[in-house]
């Protein structure tokens, strides 16, 4: 029974941690969905407001349509450096630090999109004029800083492309002149053993024995070589010391 209880209590520990575990992946689930729908949620929110700003840009004349103009312009700026420094941090990753400098220019972009947000609702036009200077120098040195960043991330990445270019075009050149260059077969190394050369041709007289003449000769004999032979066979021979006959 003791047996029975400690398996029973493992199974329910093992049921609590998977219901433990489902459940912090399903609020993870949940938080990430939620990021995903504000994310998206922003940048909707933010198209809608650059098209309204462009709008009152080209139909409000006076103090309205130049605030407009202003915001729409920190916003440009700061989401085409944006776009630049994210698509190129991944190949540098010292741009990174350019993106968290970024990040410090948005708050202050915010909180300047936030003033001239209510400059454009107040009624008073002396007001307007008023501070309308200082906030249009305070935007032109946040474009400014955005432009630098941005200006610098393009140049980076022209400098690194043109520099491997460059690199890539001499080892092509290097390539290119070894392989238009063919080389001698080396000499043999001292002590090595020679090629054996071919054997000189046999000259004419000794390419084979001469062809014999008479009856050994291999043709049919004919009368007078029979009657010659026969003849000389017939002719005693001189006995050694005996003088010949003059």
């Amino acid at each position: 029974m003791e047996a029975v209880g400690i398996v029973v209590g493992v199974i329910a520990l093992l049921v609590l941690g998977l219901l433990a575990l489902l459940a912090v992946a399903a609020v993870k689930a949940g938080r990430a969905v939620g990021r995903k729908v504000e994310e998206h949620g922003d940048r909707a929110r933010r198209a809608v407001e650059d098209a309204a700003l462009k709008a009152r840009k080209y139909t409000q004349a006076g103090p309205q349509g130049r605030i407009a103009a202003l915001r729409l312009e920190v916003r440009e700026s700061l989401t085409a450096t944006r776009r630049v420094l994210e698509s190129g941090v991944g190949a540098d990753p010292q741009l990174g630090d350019a993106l968290q400098l970024l990040a410090r220019l948005d708050e202050h972009a915010r909180a300047l999109d936030g003033e001239l947000r209510l400059l454009e609702r107040e009624p008073g036009a002396p007001r307007v004029d008023a501070r309308l200077p200082g906030l249009r120098e305070r935007a032109g040195r946040l474009t400014h800083a955005a432009e630098s960043l941005r200006w610098a991330a393009q140049d980076r990445a022209h400098h690194f492309s043109d520099s491997d270019l460059a690199r890539l075009g001499r080892e092509c050149e290097t390539e290119a002149g070894a392989l238009r260059h063919w080389a001698p077969a080396a000499p043999p190394a001292p002590g090595s053993p020679e090629p054996a050369s071919a054997p000189a041709p046999a000259p004419a007289d000794a390419a084979g024995p001469r062809p014999r003449r008479g009856i050994s000769a291999g043709r049919t004999p004919s009368a007078a070589d029979a009657l010659g032979l026969a003849d000389r066979l017939r002719k005693p021979r001189p006995e050694p010391g005996a003088p010949t006959a003059g």
